[in-house]
Order: structure tokens, then C-alpha cells, then sequence
């Protein structure tokens, strides 16, 4: 498993997202990306028994939204200090798709750490013509 350096500042961004914004059952999750000049980028999700968008998601529509179209790593934290949360399958295809070349921040309490997108979905498909630029 290859491992990177943790991004405790993006991870202290999430978490202070997911403590002072997600309020309610409409908001549970925050998430966090370092653009690749630097920035940090923020979001919820947005919870709906339809399929609301996970904060991962609604992440990548932020960044766009302010002119960050390369991401170099995400975390996402939870409500109520439940810390840092893997995304789901969903988001990872997603992010892998977008983002092939992303880290990823996951693990709890002490044992936090920052692998790449492609090490959560493993032998996956090329779906998008600019991942053959990345392998």
C-alpha cells in the first residue's frame, strides 16, 4: 500500500465544515479538497431520500464553481466527531473518474493516512479519455 503525507490542514478545514455547517439530517457530511494551486475547497452534502449527493460530490461542483479543476487530495469528515469517513463506492468512482490521479485521506483517530484514489477501486475500467494520460 503506498502512503503519502497527511493533510492535517485540509482534515481540520473538513472537520471544521462538519462542526459548524452540517446541521441536521440534511447536512451530516463535509468534505475538503486541496486544489493543485494551493487553495482549499469546501462542501456538504445534501441529503434527500432521492439520492442527495454525497459531500465528495458536491465538492467537485464547488471547485468548479471556483475555477479549481485539478484536485490533489479530499477528505471527508462526518458530524458529531464521528472523523474522518471514507467515501462511498459511488464517490470513488466518481473522483476516480474526474481525478485519476487524486490522494485520498482515510482512517481514524491515529491511524490516519493518505493513499490514492485508485488504491479504493482497484482493477477498475477506464471510463474517461483523460485517465490514459495518468497511468
Amino acid at each position: 500500500m503506498q502512503t503519502h503525507h497527511v493533510d492535517h490542514e485540509l482534515v481540520q478545514a473538513a472537520a471544521h465544515v462538519a462542526r459548524t455547517r452540517c446541521r441536521g439530517d440534511n447536512h451530516t457530511m463535509a468534505a475538503a479538497a486541496r486544489a493543485r494551486d494551493g487553495r482549499i475547497i469546501t462542501a456538504v452534502n445534501a441529503y434527500h431520500f432521492t439520492g442527495g449527493p454525497c459531500a465528495e460530490l458536491v465538492l467537485i461542483g464547488a471547485a468548479a464553481a471556483q475555477g479549481a479543476y485539478e484536485l490533489e487530495t479530499v477528505v471527508a469528515v462526518g458530524d458529531r466527531d464521528r472523523g474522518v469517513v471514507p467515501p462511498c463506492g459511488r464517490c470513488r468512482q466518481v473522483l476516480l473518474d474526474y481525478f485519476p490521479a487524486l490522494k485520498v485521506i482515510v482512517g481514524n483517530d491515529d491511524r490516519i493516512r493518505t493513499v490514492p484514489i485508485t488504491e479504493l477501486l482497484p482493477e477498475t475500467y477506464v471510463w474517461a479519455d483523460h485517465q490514459l494520460d495518468a497511468e
